[in-house]
């Protein structure tokens, strides 16, 4: 399955978990000054590997969770294990890091929100758009497997964009 999901897709539990624990991370960028990111790498049978949140407050924007997950599984992982993980997170990657995703070899991504319910969010709140176009990971990286968005916890990441770009 290439193209995204749009909620159709029953998520088992240990989806769910790993999702739930992207908005946590995302919340803690949040709380740490960040945009509000967060990602867990999964390998096949489940077991989380490694986890990320978005560190761009410092000036390098591409502290991208999942572009630093792309890294590390690039150093500690074998091409055939990083075929089978899975990368979960808040928000669907980026140009960036959906590239650093492929190049790597990484298997699927589970996503909260969408490319398209971010860009719908900022141009709501009058956010200015950034320097890189925001296009579905399929648009860079056709041959991934691409699920999401989960309505069930989609809220809670508009609510915390809502809070980084507007304070509310």
């Amino acid at each position: 399955m290439n193209a995204e999901n749009r909620g159709n897709h029953q998520f088992s539990d240990a989806d769910l978990q790993h999702l739930r624990r992207c908005v946590e991370l995302a919340a803690e960028a949040l709380d740490a000054g960040d945009e509000p990111f967060g990602s867990v790498l999964a390998a096949a049978d489940g077991i989380a590997l490694a986890e990320d949140r978005n560190r761009v407050s410092g000036g390098d924007q591409t502290r991208h969770p999942e572009f630093e997950l792309a890294r590390w599984a690039a150093t500690n992982m074998s091409p055939e294990h990083r075929a089978t993980a899975t990368v979960y997170t808040s928000g669907e990657h980026c140009p960036m890091c959906s590239a650093a995703h492929a190049w790597v070899g990484l298997g699927r991504i589970v996503y909260v929100a969408s490319t398209e319910q971010l860009t719908a969010w900022l141009d709501e709140m009058g956010v200015p758009a950034g320097p890189v176009r925001p296009l579905p990971v399929n648009d860079i990286a056709p041959g991934i497997t691409v699920e999401g968005p989960v309505p069930e916890l989609t809220d809670r990441i508009h609510a915390l964009h809502r809070r980084f770009h507007t304070g509310e």
